[in-house]
């Protein structure tokens, strides 16, 4: 049986935007970003990172570096869970290392790695949902045929006051606020 799942961006989303981050030093996720993840997860749903890395395609990062930076997320949201978790917070991740203008299938707005993680993983893209700050991350959301939530973090205020199109399914303040949205507007699922 395929289940749903919640896709997230990352940087400015689970996590203060950082311009190409590549030092995990610099990593500081957003206050309450552990239990809303563990609340989704209680609720049956996969959390499935998903993130454009351009930085790696344009030198400015190296993949070394990227995964320095994404081990450190994933420390600091098992960190603020307290406790032995059962299961883990984030699934799965996926990255697009391309930079544009090369075109990619993969690269946000393009679903190529949400449909990737959906094939991989067994997910019910109808039943999902995409959450990001970003014009991309919602269009990618949109395409995937996901329901999709724009955050105010990150760059998700200014992306809220221009023009978004498509247009988010829902507005929220942070993550937390977010999940709460998922929440209220999904079935009652259990692993």
């Amino acid at each position: 049986m395929l289940r749903p799942a919640v896709f997230l961006d990352r940087d400015g989303t689970l996590m203060e935007e950082v311009h190409y981050c590549a030092d995990p030093a610099l990593v500081r996720v957003f206050p309450g970003t552990a239990a809303a993840l563990r609340r989704l997860v209680e609720r049956g749903f996969l959390c499935v990172l998903i993130t454009n890395q351009s930085g790696i395609g344009r030198g400015l990062l190296t993949e070394e570096q990227y995964q320095a930076v994404q081990c450190e997320l994933l420390r600091q949201l098992e960190a603020r869970e307290g406790k032995a978790a059962a299961s883990p917070l984030i699934t799965a991740s996926y990255y697009c290392p391309d930079a544009p203008p090369t075109p990619s299938p993969r690269r946000k707005p393009e679903p190529g790695m949400v449909r990737e993680a959906a094939c991989d993983l067994g997910i019910d893209l109808a039943r999902s949902w995409f959450v990001g700050d970003k014009a991309a991350d919602i269009a990618c959301g949109r395409r995937a045929g996901t329901r999709t939530i724009l955050v105010q973090t990150g760059y998700g205020a200014q992306t809220a006051a221009g023009p978004c199109d498509p247009p988010p399914h829902f507005v929220a303040k942070e993550i937390v606020a977010a999940v709460e949205i998922v929440v209220q507007n999904s079935d009652a699922i259990r692993p």
